[in-house]
């Protein structure tokens, strides 16, 4: 008898479900603001999904640099020696700032703009090492359309960005190659820090037409700024990213983050489950959202076409 209840009990354990393993996911993001936070919301969410529950079999982790390089190398350095499963940093220096620290942790990047141009992967398709991810690469020729659409008298464009992120001037030559195609001349602006935005803003006051942020997180982190200057002066701003349209922009073509952060996930769980990041191709983040602004349009001036409203996914009055 006693041989019987010990088989049975060993037949009992091998179809009882294995118990799943516990993970650390390590997130920190170059600063705080809407469109990097949503993209960390959306990497918990799909772990989530997959059954990574945080307090249960998750420790997550998270970190912000508030906007300063070296707290973002001093956090790689902190996440390196505590050796998580997967490294997830949000925008390029973050991201460039892990992937010098470590070549053994998994990372996989998000909301880069030009992972090639960053030194992040030497080939999109096949990232090699310990590095792949997720790009937020511009559709720049597709938001100079719209400009072009709802603003159609401007000959100037303001570009307001961080001349030390590489996302930015790498999104700053190919909004030129575009903007000559559309007949449109580019006025440059740095800030390289927040407390430089409301300055760079001003300095563009009778020189551009309209003015144009990218997904420069030093701008966007201050983004109100930009936009305060704007209104005062009844020039359209536009941005890169749709979470800066209720903060003050007229209108935006780009990505939701949180869609961008739950297509980094999914990534994230495949390595959890056993593949190489260097395996998995590095790919362009899918999906745009147009977002207008009422508000901010009837401030600068302007009226959006039929055309304009019958498509845009949100409209904030």
């Amino acid at each position: 008898m006693r041989a019987f209840i010990l088989a049975l009990a060993a037949a009992s354990a091998l179809v009882l479900p294995a118990k799943a393993e516990n993970v650390t996911v390590a997130v920190t993001a170059i600063v705080e603001h809407p469109a990097l936070d949503a993209a960390r919301d959306g990497v918990k969410a799909a772990l989530a999904e997959a059954g990574y529950k945080e307090g249960e079999n998750l420790k997550f982790l998270y970190e912000s640099a508030q906007g300063n390089p070296g707290t973002a190398a001093q956090i790689a350095r902190q996440f390196v020696g505590e050796a998580p499963n997967v490294i997830v940093p949000i925008s390029t220096p973050s991201a460039q700032a892990i992937v010098a620290a470590t070549r053994d942790i998994p990372v996989v990047f998000t909301a880069v703009s030009d992972p090639v141009g960053a030194q992040l992967v030497k080939d999109m398709e096949k990232p090699g090492r310990n590095v792949t991810g997720l790009s937020d690469m511009l559709p720049v020729g597709e938001h100079l359309a719209l400009i072009k659409e709802i603003s159609p008298n401007a000959k100037s464009i303001g570009f307001l960005y961080n001349s030390a992120e590489a996302n930015s001037v790498s999104t700053l030559a190919t909004l030129k190659a575009e903007a000559e195609k559309a007949g449109l001349k580019v006025v440059e602006s740095v800030a390289t820090k927040s407390a430089e935005v409301q300055g760079a803003t001003r300095a563009l006051v009778g020189k551009a037409d309209v003015i144009y942020v990218p997904t420069d997180n030093t701008i966007v982190s201050a983004f109100e700024a930009a936009a305060g200057v704007a209104a005062e002066a009844k020039i359209p701003l536009y941005a890169a990213d749709t979470d800066s349209v209720a903060r003050g922009a007229v209108a935006a073509l780009g990505f939701n983050y949180f869609d961008v952060g739950k297509q980094t996930g999914a990534v994230v769980v495949r390595i959890l489950k056993g593949e190489k990041p260097g395996d998995i191709p590095a790919t362009i983040a899918v999906g745009t959202d147009l977002v207008i602004n009422k508000k901010a349009a009837e401030k600068a001036g302007v009226t959006f076409p039929e055309s304009v409203t019958k498509r845009a996914t949100k409209v904030i009055d």
